[in-house]
Formats: C-alpha cells, sequence, structure tokens
C-alpha cells in the first residue's frame, strides 16, 4: 500500500465511478431530498427527520435507477443567505454542488406548493446551462395532485409528480434521467473510457480504505479534512456541532483510494437532548463501525478529556485501528509537557491501546498534516498483519520463560501453544490445560509482550484461552469393521 508523498492536491474521480454523470438534488429545506438521496442510492444513508435544515454537508452516493447508474448529490436546504452567518457557509456547498453537476433536480414540495424561496431558486436554475429535472414531491393522495398546477408556474416545464418516501413516480424519473446518461456515456466512449463505468458497475476495483474521522464537537474534524484532501468541501465554522451527517468523501490520491467519513462531534450520553443529536451520534457509531481505520480528534489546547478517552476505548472495543492526533499544535506553548501529560494518561485509562503514538498538527495551518496519512497507512498494515505461528510460539515459550502462569489449587497451569485465527483485529488463541485458571491479569501480560516483540503498538488484540483437546478423552478408538471384497 503506497504511501502519498504529499496531502497537497484536489482529489480525482475514485475508480469505478469515472464516467458516471453527477446529479445533484436541489430545493429548499423539509422537500424530501434526503429521503429522495436514500431511494436512488437503495438504502438509508443520509438522515432523514421531519426538522427542516437537517442536512449541512454535501453528501455524495452512487445511484441507480433501473439499468441507469449516475453520482447523486444530496444537498442542504436553499435558504437564500448571505453573509458570513453558518447558513450562508451551508449555501455554498449547494451552489458548488450545482457548479460540478451534469443535471440538477429541483424538489419542490406540491403539498406546500410554491413558496418565494422556490421562485428565487427557479430564477438561479433558468440562469445555468445544464438540464433542470422539476419533481414534485409528495404528490401521494389528493392534497399532493392539487399542487401540480402552482409548480407549472416556475417557467420550468411541466413537474414529474414523485413521492420519494413511497417509491411513486420513479418511472417517470426514469425517461428524464436516461438522455442525461446516454450522453455522459457517448463522452465516457469518446474518451476511452470503459462504457461499462456509465450503465454498469465496471470492473471490479480494490477496495478503499476506510477511514473515519472522530472526536468532540468543535475539535476541528471537518476542518481536518478540508486540509487533507486541499478542498473546502466540508462546512466548517466556529459554531460547535455544524456536522450532523457521517459525510463520505472518495478521494483517490497517489494510486490509493480512500474513503474519509467525516463525523458529528459525539458528547456525553447525559448531555444529549435532542433527537438530531441522537441521530447524528448513532450515525457516527456506524461510521466507527465500517472503517477500518479511525483518526481520533483531540484539542491540543485542553489536553485528554474524558469524552476522549471514552471515544477511544469505543474505538479500541470495536476493534477498529486508532490513530490519535492532537489538533491545534500552533496554540500549544510545551507540546513536550503536554505531551508527557497525554500519555500518562493513555496508560492510566487505556492499557488495551498500549503504545498509541500521538501526533501533533495544525488542522487550520496545515502544519504537520501530510504526516497523517503515513500513520493511518501503517495503523492499517498492522491492523491487518498475519503473524506465523512457528513465531509466535517462539514467543509464547519466551513469556513463559520469564513470567510463568501462576499455578490454581496446586496444579499448575499449562500454555501449550498460540496460534492466530483471524486478523483486523489480531485474534489470537492460546490452548492451556486449564483455561478457566488463566488470570485476566496474564493475560494482559501476554498482550503487553507480544505487541512489544512484534510492534504492535496502539493496536488493538483479541486474545483468549481454550482448553486443548484431549486425544484419549473419550475412550480407546473402536475399529471400524473391515469391509468384504466384493466377489
Amino acid at each position: 500500500m503506497g504511501v502519498p508523498s504529499t496531502h497537497r492536491a484536489s482529489g480525482t474521480t475514485p475508480p469505478g465511478i469515472a464516467g458516471l454523470p453527477l446529479i445533484a438534488i436541489i430545493g429548499r429545506p423539509n422537500v424530501g431530498k434526503s429521503t429522495l438521496f436514500n431511494r436512488l442510492v437503495g438504502r438509508r444513508q443520509a438522515i432523514v427527520d421531519d426538522m427542516p435544515g437537517l442536512t449541512r454537508d454535501r453528501r455524495e452516493g452512487k445511484g441507480r435507477l433501473g439499468d441507469l447508474g449516475f453520482r447523486i448529490v444530496d444537498t442542504a436546504g436553499f435558504e437564500d443567505a448571505r453573509g458570513e452567518a453558518l447558513a450562508a457557509r451551508v449555501q455554498q456547498q449547494t451552489e458548488r454542488a450545482m457548479e460540478e453537476a451534469d443535471a440538477v433536480l429541483f424538489v419542490v414540495d406540491a403539498r406546500a406548493g410554491v413558496t418565494p424561496l422556490d421562485r428565487t431558486l427557479a430564477d438561479m436554475l433558468r440562469r445555468t446551462d445544464r438540464p433542470v429535472v422539476l419533481l414534485a414531491n409528495k404528490c401521494e393522495g389528493r392534497s399532493g395532485e392539487s399542487g401540480l398546477a402552482d409548480v407549472f408556474a416556475l417557467g420550468l416545464g411541466p413537474a414529474i409528480p414523485l413521492s420519494a418516501e413511497h417509491g411513486e413516480g420513479l418511472a417517470l424519473l426514469y425517461d428524464a434521467l436516461q438522455p442525461v446518461c446516454d450522453a455522459a456515456m457517448a463522452t465516457a466512449s469518446d474518451a476511452g473510457e470503459p462504457v461499462s463505468e456509465v450503465k454498469g458497475p465496471g470492473a471490479p476495483q480494490p477496495p478503499p480504505l476506510q477511514l473515519a474521522v472522530v472526536g468532540r464537537p468543535n475539535v476541528g474534524k471537518s476542518t481536518l479534512i478540508n486540509q487533507l484532501i486541499g478542498n473546502d468541501r466540508l462546512v466548517t465554522g466556529p459554531e460547535a456541532g455544524i456536522t450532523r451527517d457521517a459525510i463520505a468523501v472518495d478521494w483517490d490520491f497517489a494510486g490509493q483510494t480512500f474513503r474519509l467519513f467525516d463525523t458529528a462531534g459525539l458528547r456525553r450520553r447525559s448531555r444529549v437532548d435532542t433527537k438530531v443529536e441522537q441521530l447524528a451520534g448513532a450515525d457516527t457509531l456506524r461510521a466507527i463501525r465500517f472503517a477500518q481505520v479511525v483518526v481520533i480528534v483531540v484539542d491540543g489546547t485542553t489536553g485528554l478529556e474524558r469524552q476522549d478517552l471514552a471515544i477511544a476505548d469505543l474505538v479500541a472495543e470495536e476493534g477498529r485501528a486508532p490513530v490519535l492526533a492532537i489538533n491545534k499544535c500552533d496554540l500549544v506553548a510545551d507540546r513536550g509537557a503536554a505531551s508527557k501529560v497525554i500519555g500518562r494518561r493513555l496508560d492510566e485509562s487505556l492499557p488495551q491501546l498500549r503504545g498509541l503514538r500521538l501526533l501533533w498538527l495544525s488542522a487550520l495551518s496545515g502544519e504537520n498534516v501530510p504526516a497523517l496519512l503515513p500513520a493511518v497507512v501503517r495503523a492499517h498494515e498492522l491492523w491487518s498483519r498475519r503473524l506465523a505461528t512457528p513465531k509466535l510460539n517462539r514467543w509464547l515459550a519466551a513469556a513463559i520463560a520469564r513470567t510463568p502462569p501462576p499455578s490454581a489449587q496446586g496444579q499448575p497451569v499449562k500454555l501449550r501453544y498460540v496460534t492466530q485465527t483471524k486478523t483486523r483485529p489480531p485474534t489470537l488463541v492460546v490452548f492451556a490445560n486449564r483455561p478457566e485458571a488463566v488470570l485476566e491479569s496474564y493475560l494482559r501480560y501476554l498482550a503487553n509482550s507480544l505487541r512489544d516483540d512484534f510492534g504492535l503498538d496502539g493496536i488493538p488484540l483479541r486474545l483468549s484461552v481454550r482448553r486443548t483437546r484431549n486425544p484419549y478423552a473419550g475412550g480407546p478408538r473402536e475399529r471400524s469393521p473391515r469391509r468384504k471384497q466384493a466377489d
């Protein structure tokens, strides 16, 4: 697995979706854009709730409708905001999605009718040179059908009646998207790209390295990802809790494909008091479970707090490979002293991640950010390492010689051999004559010895004990009767 030489470069389209048209879903808040996005990607990928303005970052996925394949982007609700307010920064992401898209799905609420925001957005879309498909969502029932006449007044042609929640009207949407996908297929053919990537799944590609960035609210997770990919892809700002969804950013760089997950900040469960924060927290937990490597971002100005330790413990419990990034290093006067304090607290509170190294960086200025990806790749390699059984058994013999296992009730406890049963994380089984008598403290000694001898610093390990099979436990074997030969 190659290590990128630098982080400052714009991301390219990952393999497997090159040539697919990019379609953006645009509309004012709470018209059903995220519901339509989930319908087209085929799974509940975006958080959906009745609360308007829930989506902030643009979320991209690979959508399918019949035999049509495309990239689909869910955007925040358009609010016609200006200045430096959070709503204005969110709207900039929506406007970028419109600029980059090959086609736009303009969603309006057929039940609510046309609003001034719909008219403002329609004026913007009429000035663009991209195909615009007008969708009247929530058309199930008579109340939705009555609003179709008002939607026609937007000047974008007749609207497609749709119910994203119930999957109605998708055949008409297929007819509207087919020319866009056919044009993308023709462009890809002229450029020499495989046509199968446009209307089919394409040739199998190596899976990307799944990398989740987690931490408390307002520690700089989104800023770090923007700095890493060299693009203001995610909404950032001084406000805490800007990110709500776990946003995936596919990034192909220097021959290695990454899938970066920006996640909502995790607070203590006792402090979570809104449904939106509960949904965002659940989305973050899902991102951790699906990730391979998890970057735990800590605010260097406040040090390692109790919630940081709880997040790191969760990552270890899920068996993910952790990387500890101490952000805002430019605001810390004595990093050496701060590192000692953080290291001592890690040793005391997280012995299961012994040897976890600290990486000081500044997501805002970019200081030491290029060192993050080599640390991620190394953690992934250690997490995936397969240890040879002969080496493991030599290690076990040496560990027992240094510190034998305590006897139980005057009877010796014998550890006979060890083998690795799986990777990701490294999982080992030690076979013993009396597994129930092996103390947890001795298993921790073996785990620490394993980390020291094989260089598995900071990687969660799974170490269990099983009873050695006794070949004479079932009594003497019965001889099977000899078969007669056929005449």
